[in-house]
């Protein structure tokens, strides 16, 4: 059977599943402009609406000016920035711990995360409406991948029995993927 992309394309497109990202015309905010349209946002994590506030603009700019605008290449190939460094060590500061470890998205700390904690010969119990990356994470890892039923301790308990060598449960903070 030959791959033929425009058919299952199309297959996607009758069962309503062919999807586009939407384009965004405005800097994020409550309100946003999206296909031309002004949109209440309910989808963003800009939380303490810090995505679009002046003096992160200015320390942005201002970090631009001085550091340029982009690493040239990851951290451990090309060095450390100084400016991570030192957030880094603020960060450990303020919340009381050794350390601090910085990554460029919440995908990249849990892949981070759960790859540094299980490999092969480990398990990894996921809750089956964590977030995608965390479950990515988990498939990622090498380990013994399972998911439990959504907040549900029996089902849990059941697939811990069959765990094999280190065990990671991984639970969401938030359930947003449901």
């Amino acid at each position: 059977m030959s791959f033929d992309l425009a058919t299952r394309l199309a297959e996607r497109r009758t069962a309503n599943l062919y999807r586009q990202r939407p384009l965004l015309e405005s800097p994020q905010g409550p309100l946003v402009q999206v296909d031309g349209r002004q949109l209440l946002a309910f989808c963003s994590n800009d939380y303490l609406g810090l995505a679009n506030h002046p003096q992160v603009i200015d320390a942005w700019r201002a970090g631009a000016e001085q550091w340029g605008v982009g690493g040239g290449a990851s951290h451990l190939v090309i060095g450390h920035s100084t400016p991570h460094h030192q957030l880094e060590e603020a960060l450990a500061e303020f919340t009381g711990r050794p350390r601090a470890l910085l990554f460029s998205t919440g995908y990249m700390a849990n892949l981070g995360a759960v790859t540094a904690l299980v490999g092969q010969g480990d398990s990894v119990l996921e809750d089956r409406l964590n977030h995608a990356s965390l479950l990515d994470a988990g498939l990622l890892s090498g380990a013994r991948f399972s998911r439990y039923l959504h907040n549900d301790g029996v089902s849990l308990a059941n697939r811990l029995r069959k765990v094999i060598g280190n065990t990671l449960i991984v639970t969401d903070g938030v359930f947003s993927m449901d």
